[in-house]
C-alpha cells in the first residue's frame, strides 16, 4: 500500500498537470476566436475571387477566335495526365490536440498507397508533417517545400510561399495535378478530414455563356495569368486558416478532456488518501485498545 507521502505527492503532481491543461485550453479558446474571424474576414475576397473564375470557367470563346494559334486553354483549367501527382499536405506544429495530426496522415498515407508506381512529390505544411516525410526518406514520396512554424500566427505570405512553389512545379511539368489534404473546421467540437482537388481547377458545373458582354484588357490570356495564380494562392490560404482554427479547436477539446480527466483523477487518489489516513488510525487505535487491555490483564 502507498504512503500518504507518496499519494500526496502523486495528488500535487496530477494538480500541477491540470492547470497547465486548464492553462492551454484558455490559450487555445483566445486564438481559436482570432482564428475564426480570420476566416470570416477572408470568406467575402474567396466567394468574390471564386465566381469570377467560375465565369471565366464557362466562358466560351467565340468560334472565330478559338482558331488563332495564340487562344489557348489556360493550363491551369487543362486536364493533364496521372503520372506525376502532387500533394499539399497542411499539419501541425505541435501535438497535445488529440487525433488532429493522426488523422491527417492516414489521409495522406492512404493517398501514397493510390500514386504507388508514379512519381509523386509533396509539399508540407507543420512540423509534424515534416517529421513523418523525413521518416520515410527513400521510401516515400519526393518533398517538394516545406514550410514550417506557420501556425499559429498563418498570414498570407505562407500562401504566397506555398503557391509559389506548387505552381512553378505544375506549370514546368514536375506535376501534372494537384491534390491538399487539411482539417475544415466545422465547429467547436467538429473538424473534418478533407482531400480536394487544387490543380487543375475543376471544371465548374453549369451552362456556358457566350462571351457577349464581357470585354477583357488587356486581353483574356492576360487576366488568367495575373488573375489564376492568385486564385490558387487565395484558395491555400483558405485551407490554412481552416486548418489552424481546426487544430485550435482540436487542442482546445484535448485540454478540457485532459483537466476532466486529471480532476477525476485527484478525486480517486484523494480516496485513496483517506481511506489509508484512516485505516493508519484504525490500526493506532486498535494498538491502543490492545495496550490497554494488556496492562489491565
Amino acid at each position: 500500500m502507498a504512503s500518504l507521502r507518496e499519494i500526496r505527492r502523486k495528488i500535487k503532481s496530477v494538480r500541477s498537470t491540470q492547470q497547465i491543461t486548464k492553462a492551454m485550453k484558455m490559450v487555445a479558446a483566445a486564438r481559436m476566436r482570432r482564428a475564426h474571424a480570420a476566416i470570416l474576414a477572408s470568406r467575402p475576397f474567396a466567394v468574390k475571387m471564386e465566381s469570377a473564375i467560375r465565369d471565366l470557367a464557362l466562358l466560351e470563346i467565340p468560334a472565330e477566335l478559338a482558331a488563332l494559334p495564340e487562344v489557348r486553354i489556360h493550363p491551369f483549367f487543362e486536364p493533364r495526365g496521372e503520372e506525376r501527382p502532387g500533394l499539399v499536405l497542411i499539419t501541425a506544429d505541435k501535438g497535445l490536440c488529440g487525433a488532429f495530426n493522426t488523422n491527417l496522415i492516414r489521409a495522406s498515407i492512404d493517398w501514397m498507397r493510390r500514386q504507388q508506381g508514379r512519381q509523386a512529390a509533396v509539399a508540407v505544411v507543420g512540423k509534424k508533417g515534416r517529421d513523418f516525410l523525413n521518416r520515410l526518406r527513400g521510401n516515400g514520396p519526393e518533398v517538394l517545400t516545406e514550410v514550417v512554424g506557420a501556425f499559429p500566427k498563418v498570414g498570407f505570405a505562407h500562401a504566397e510561399l506555398l503557391g509559389k512553389a506548387v505552381i512553378d512545379a505544375y506549370l514546368t511539368g514536375r506535376l501534372t495535378r494537384v491534390a491538399v489534404i487539411y482539417n475544415e473546421f466545422k465547429s467547436i467540437v467538429s473538424q473534418r478530414v478533407v482531400e480536394t482537388q487544387l490543380l487543375p481547377i475543376p471544371a465548374p458545373s453549369g451552362k456556358r455563356g457566350t462571351g457577349e458582354g464581357f470585354q477583357f484588357e488587356p486581353g483574356r490570356e492576360e487576366l488568367l495569368d495575373a488573375l489564376l495564380p492568385r486564385f490558387v494562392k487565395a484558395q491555400l490560404y483558405r485551407f490554412l486558416l481552416e486548418s489552424q482554427a481546426a487544430e485550435l479547436a482540436a487542442r482546445m477539446n484535448a485540454m478540457d478532456a485532459a483537466s476532466k480527466n486529471a480532476g477525476e483523477l485527484i478525486e480517486s487518489l484523494t480516496l485513496g488518501l483517506n481511506r489509508t489516513r484512516q485505516g493508519i488510525i484504525t490500526r493506532e487505535i486498535a494498538e491502543l485498545v490492545g495496550g490497554a487491555e494488556a496492562l489491565a490483564s
